[in-house]
């Protein structure tokens, strides 16, 4: 079951309104007394619906939860819808060729995130609310929002997927940003990368070498995988959806 409404991020975007979604499985209203784990993603519009999509191609994530039957609700919200989304899923403030200059605005968004978007799962949907059973995902800027979110926010997310994480945006400064955030040896952390995608930028497979050792310095249950023949796309990603449930214990 999927549902569909508007939500406002008044700290972003003031009223403009984008799109949320929460897929509740198909047995949700089997049996009222119970309450599921929720996993929160990035970039909404891309993960259930081709129509919805920005390139006509979505994750498919209703697809293979109903065909799994995966006791697990997800929330995603689309991105900003004012051309500014790498601002919104940047942790960091940074510039480079390719993006210019960036405000980074990822905390304003994990505050919305965690204050508002997620006290209001809680209070309409069954959820189990506690650490252990919400986790955070997403790719590209998405995955690295999902790992600085499972990273400085380790006491809402114990589990994260992030799908090509774009590390390389400030490899310092996200490193450093890691580096200094309080992440519990529980915390269990799958990432990975296409091999047709690692040299898409001058910098990633050092970035990803070096956030792999910090993160295992820190005890994390880290996963770490170069996905054969992958690509930086939702095609690709959709693909390593069995992968990364699986190692996230779903």
């Amino acid at each position: 079951m999927l549902i569909k409404w508007d939500v406002t991020i008044p700290e972003l975007t003031g009223d403009v309104p984008r799109k949320a979604y929460v897929y509740l499985p198909d047995y949700y209203d089997d049996n009222p007394e119970r309450r599921f784990p929720v996993m929160y993603m990035f970039d909404g519009h891309n993960v259930f619906l081709d129509e919805d999509a920005t390139y006509g191609k979505s994750w498919g994530m209703n697809h293979f939860m109903t065909w799994t039957r995966k006791p697990l609700i997800i929330v995603a919200v689309q991105c900003n819808t004012m051309g500014q989304r790498f601002n919104e899923y940047a942790p960091v403030t940074y510039e480079n060729k390719e993006h210019g200059y960036v405000k980074g605005k990822g905390r304003i968004y994990m505050d919305w995130l965690v204050k508002t978007l997620k006290p209001y799962i809680d209070a309409n949907y069954r959820t189990l609310p506690d650490r252990d059973n919400t986790l955070i995902a997403g790719s590209s800027m998405g995955g690295l929002m999902a790992l600085y979110g499972v990273s400085c926010y380790n006491k809402v997310f114990r589990r994260a997927a992030c799908l090509s994480p774009s590390l390389w945006v400030d490899p310092s400064k996200m490193y450093n940003l890691i580096a200094r955030a309080n992440i519990k040896n529980d915390t269990t952390i799958y990432m990975d990368y296409g091999s047709q995608e690692i040299n898409n930028h001058e910098g990633s497979a050092d970035a990803l070498i070096s956030m792999t050792h910090l993160l295992l310095k820190k005890r994390v249950n880290l996963t770490f995988r170069i996905v054969p023949g992958g690509t930086h796309s939702e095609a690709s990603w959709e693909q390593s959806i069995p992968v990364f449930m699986d190692c996230l214990g779903l």
